[in-house]
């Protein structure tokens, strides 16, 4: 089947203007066109759309897409170089999950606390709970780690 660009974007739950742009920066090469240059996406470009977007979405630059794209152009002789790249960009993710788990935590912290807060009707609360009444993940904003 042959989907439009229009349809293809829908798919992907993206502006058809993200596709065009991928396709000028080169990202696309794997898509034919008509004799009109009407682009023409196949059920078989959705998976290499889906890992372009991955891809975005996990922060690599549009250039950096690019030269992974041209080592999957090259076929089997860049394995190892894409192996990398993605490897690389897995790294990148977990580092980000880390952090946006460090985020989360401060966050939580602040909902208790402010929660407690909120139920005493005063912030002064905290000077006056005990110890071993705070929640132990909580204790390292308390108390440093």
């Amino acid at each position: 089947m042959i989907y439009t660009i229009g349809e293809m974007a829908k798919h992907l739950n993206v502006p058809a203007s993200t596709l065009r742009y991928y396709d000028k920066e080169g990202l696309l090469p794997f898509v034919e066109r008509s004799g009109g240059g009407i682009r023409m996406f196949k059920e078989s470009d959705l998976s290499w759309l889906q890992l372009i977007d991955c891809l975005k979405r996990t922060g690599m630059p549009i250039k950096d897409i690019k030269y992974f794209m041209d080592c999957c152009k090259e076929g089997d002789s860049k394995i190892d170089e894409r192996y990398s790249i993605v490897k690389e960009q897995r790294n990148s993710v977990l580092k980000q999950m880390d952090e946006l788990q460090d985020m989360l935590d401060m966050l939580n912290y602040k909902c208790w606390y402010y929660e407690t807060a909120k139920q005493a009707g005063s912030c002064a609360i905290h000077e006056k709970i005990k110890k071993e009444n705070i929640p132990e993940a909580y204790h390292q904003y308390l108390y440093g780690k």
